[in-house]
């Protein structure tokens, strides 16, 4: 039976009282209800149409009225080229907050754009860098990264929190890191996962670009097979974006203390590692950090998530840019896993898409002010 694996993403995952989310086709579930009776595993039906949710969610784009991106709408999902436009308009109407540049091309030549947000006050200035969207299916990690820049230019003048971030700090934000595999997400499959670099053998697309970096590379939770969704790829660094902002860390790798990667979904934070069950050497304010944030959140809306080590909180997987840039000297290394556990699973409502940025944003800001006290 060939089912997609939601959670986790992959079978080397599950053992014995773990739940797993999975989608299959239409025809196969037919096959697999029975089955899975007869080999008394419990199961729940989460959404018994997808195709019917999935054009709920995005069949109202077409007249969705486009307003000017001054009242650009952050309560729904933004296809790349919108996404783009935005940035565009950002960076000319907000010039003295933000700068635009792209520190690569993605593998079909798309630019990977990045904002540099922050206020140009003195020279050195330590950064942060945040990125979404690495897995092209978990939409509310682009979403999350506009909102925390519509967040840092609507309150710099009133939150005297988001003063001090943008005084102190920069901001590098990457809204869409799989610029591709995001675009295919929303032209051809609403669940595509990967980059869309082509692999000649196996006429697969697309390596899993959360384990193609350069530390323990595809080794445990990482696939060799080209048409797996864990796929590590033929080398580290093999995929174009992968490489270009591995290079753009590395060449800024005394600047920046923090990187926040924003993944979909489990309603977790976690820090390294992630390839191997050990304590990083900073452990306790990183842990601390965690901690406050993971409070943070739950002030908003109540929501709990779960936080530590990555490969005792969520699974083993190698080759992730979490632990690369911590591999690399970035102290605090952390990768969220947003709302939900499993009842929309990839396919969270646009309703959904405010109460989660802002929880989010409250323990974004929470690791920045842990972060500028000193605590390494």
């Amino acid at each position: 039976l060939q089912v997609d694996m939601w959670q986790p993403s992959s079978t080397f995952h599950i053992v014995e009282g773990t739940v797993t989310d999975v989608r299959v086709p239409q025809n196969t579930s037919r096959s697999l209800l029975p089955y899975l009776q007869q080999a008394n595993i419990q199961y729940t039906i989460l959404i018994s149409d997808l195709q019917k949710a999935i054009e709920n969610q995005t069949g109202l784009r077409s007249h969705r009225n486009r307003r000017s991106l001054s009242e650009y709408n952050y309560e729904v999902y933004h296809s790349l080229e919108e996404i783009h436009s935005w940035m565009h308009h950002l960076n000319k109407t907000h010039s003295d907050l933000v700068h635009m540049f792209s520190v690569g091309k993605s593998y079909e030549g798309r630019p990977l754009f990045v904002l540099k947000l922050g206020k140009t006050s003195r020279p050195y200035k330590k950064a942060v860098w945040i990125d979404c969207g690495i897995h092209a299916r978990e939409w509310i990690g682009p979403a999350f990264c506009q909102w925390f820049v519509k967040e840092a230019l609507q309150t710099y003048q009133t939150d005297p929190v988001m003063r001090k971030m943008l005084t102190q700090l920069y901001f590098y934000i990457m809204p869409v890191f799989n610029v591709d595999g995001y675009h295919f997400s929303w032209t051809n499959d609403r669940f595509w996962r990967k980059t869309r670099s082509k692999n000649t053998r196996f006429r697969c697309h697309g390596v899993d670009a959360n384990r193609n970096w350069k530390v323990k590379w595809c080794d445990e939770g990482a696939s060799f097979h080209p048409c797996d969704d864990t796929y590590c790829g033929p080398f580290p660094e093999s995929e174009p974006e992968v490489k270009a902002v591995a290079h753009f860390l590395r060449k800024h790798r005394k600047q920046i203390k923090a990187y926040l990667s924003f993944h979909a979904y489990a309603q977790m934070l976690l820090y390294p590692y992630s390839y191997k069950y050990a304590t990083i050497p900073n452990f306790s304010c990183v842990e601390s950090a965690a901690y406050n944030a993971v409070n943070a959140l739950q002030s908003a809306y109540g929501i709990r998530y779960r936080y530590g080590p990555a490969s005792s909180t969520l699974y083993v997987s190698s080759g992730s840019s979490m632990d690369w840039a911590y591999k690399n000297g970035i102290p605090y290394a952390f990768a969220f896993e947003l709302r939900d556990t499993g009842h929309f699973g990839f396919l969270l409502p646009e309703t959904l898409i405010k109460p989660t940025c802002t929880e989010t944003m409250l323990a974004v800001k929470n690791i920045t002010l842990h972060l500028l006290k000193k605590c390494h």
